[in-house]
């Protein structure tokens, strides 16, 4: 029988409702085309895996939606501005999360500490996280328990805790992961490849 992690109870209850929180928040904003700075138009709305959890002993995905524009000059498919990282299934703070705690411990450690949390993230997924973390910027982060944990995720859990019983709006939880900032990677980058792991929807 593998033994158990030490994790607290408490950082998994901030932890699972900041994300429970997320589920269904709509991101719809978007200034201009970040290919040609041209003016954009609404196309659609599509679903995106925000973070998977383990519920009951099973698997939930909590999922966000994300307005698509169409660029009226240049014709690009572009969507709205939105907590992730460039080419990754997870959103920001989990993606924070899994560098972070890789720069602490083995990957083998670090999904079975956030499977602890209640977090499903493979081993796989979390190692082509940890190879692409100058990819992220610098993660900003401060002491829980022993470990270094994401702000992203604790500013989220804080917005969690403040909102009185009122939905989220994508802006606040946007801000509240560190989205825009100067020393972060930008929302709309250019394409490097496609991440291969974490295909479970």
């Amino acid at each position: 029988m593998k033994k158990r992690l030490p994790v607290s109870p408490m950082l998994v209850d901030l932890v699972v409702n900041a994300l429970d929180s997320m589920d269904g928040v709509a991101f719809t904003d978007l200034a201009s085309c970040p290919h040609c700075g041209g003016d954009v138009k609404g196309y659609d709305m599509r679903a995106k895996r925000f973070a998977v959890v383990i519920e009951n002993g099973k698997r939930r995905t909590i999922r966000v939606m994300v307005k698509r524009f169409r660029c009226q000059d240049c014709g690009s498919l572009c969507c709205a501005d939105a907590p992730f990282y460039p080419n990754t299934r997870l959103a920001s703070p989990i993606v924070d999360l899994c560098v972070l705690l890789a720069q602490q411990m083995p990957f083998n450690r670090v999904a079975q500490y956030l499977r602890e949390m209640r977090l499903v993230v493979d081993r796989g997924t979390i190692r082509n996280y940890a190879s692409r973390e100058f990819e992220f910027g610098a993660i900003p982060a401060t002491d829980v328990f022993g470990l270094q944990l994401p702000l992203s995720l604790l500013n989220l859990a804080t917005l969690t805790l403040n909102r009185k019983g009122g939905p989220i709006v994508g802006a606040e939880a946007l801000a509240a992961c560190g989205f825009p900032a100067a020393d972060r990677t930008p929302l709309h980058p250019g394409r490097p490849p496609k991440e291969r792991y974490q295909r479970y929807e």
